[in-house]
């Protein structure tokens, strides 16, 4: 019997595998986690954003998206290729994903989590490419930040109507691209500043971002300051705070802040498969602190590895 019950647990342990979601989000409502990525896994076919959902952030279930696992599946709304980078929020009594497909951003709209979100087909207009949506909301005004392919990847920010359907073009202003060393460790013509998350302590405004191409093992997350959600934007001196360096996992990256149910704050974000291997990009969480304005990793965390059962 001994021998049959670890074969089964052996079985078991094979079975519970990262949910491999690149660019990761996680969501949280009424207890639940919800966690979107850049779909990474080769074991789910389709192309879209899958959701998985846990109550303690270590073991989550799923593909359990309403559309075939899927919580936007290609043919729901706008886009063909290149689903990247979802986010999700609540306004008006309504689920939103924003999302990058085509190499522009587009809102879909659902009564649940889990979707299915649907829009009818078309994306935010711009006049250039644009990826990776973070929307905010503060003291009345809607906020896009987004990545423009313009000489780099370069961050922006713009004010959104109120309905969504689009920015105000008179409001589009540039909120930070590649300066430091550590955000271009190859020396690229193109350089990469991407993936921007913002939040809001005290008087302080706090954007999040990525830097280097995500291929590179230095792909790293460091943060900015600005008393305005607009800017202007100063590189804090700590960064990178999560590293490849901090966190022994190459290729860490592109993520999203979120809090659990006793405020404690976490970043979700990517790494590389290996140390030889980018892809499938597996899930990582590491709970933060934000002490004196500093935002750090906190002081004793361990990375968490989501695993599906």
């Amino acid at each position: 019997m001994c021998g049959s019950d670890d074969s089964k647990e052996s079985v078991i342990a094979e079975s519970r595998i990262n949910p491999m979601q690149a660019d990761p989000t996680i969501y949280s409502h009424n207890g639940t986690y919800y966690l979107y990525g850049t779909k990474n896994n080769p074991n789910v076919q389709g192309d879209g954003f899958t959701v998985y959902t846990s109550t303690d952030l270590e073991n989550w279930s799923g593909p359990a998206g309403a559309h075939d696992g899927f919580a936007f599946k290609k043919g729901d709304g706008y886009g063909d290729t290149g689903f990247w980078a979802p986010q999700i929020f609540e306004y008006n009594s309504k689920f939103y994903m924003a999302y990058t497909a085509n190499e522009h951003i587009a809102i879909a709209e659902s009564s649940s989590p889990l979707g299915p979100f649907t829009n009818a087909g078309n994306p935010i207009p711009s006049d250039g490419k644009q990826i990776d949506p973070y929307v905010f909301f503060d003291n009345g005004k809607i906020y896009l930040y987004h990545v423009r392919l313009d000489q780099g990847n370069r961050i922006f920010v713009a004010e959104m109507e109120d309905d969504l359907s689009a920015i105000k073009p008179e409001t589009l202003i540039e909120c930070i691209h590649a300066t430091k060393p550590w955000e271009n460790t190859e020396n690229l013509d193109w350089a990469v500043t991407e993936g921007p998350t913002v939040f809001k302590s005290g008087e302080l405004y706090y954007m999040v971002y990525s830097a280097n191409d995500f291929r590179n093992q230095n792909y790293a997350v460091g943060y900015a300051t600005s008393a305005s959600p607009t800017g202007p934007w100063n590189k804090e001196n700590s960064s990178p705070f999560i590293s490849q360096q901090l966190l022994n996992a190459p290729g860490t990256g592109h993520g999203d802040i979120f809090y659990d149910g006793a405020g404690a704050i976490y970043y979700v974000f990517h790494t590389h498969f290996s140390t030889t291997q980018v892809d499938p990009r597996k899930t990582a969480i590491i709970e933060l602190s934000l002490e004196q304005g500093v935002l750090a990793i906190k002081p004793g965390a361990e990375v968490i590895w989501p695993l599906t059962h």
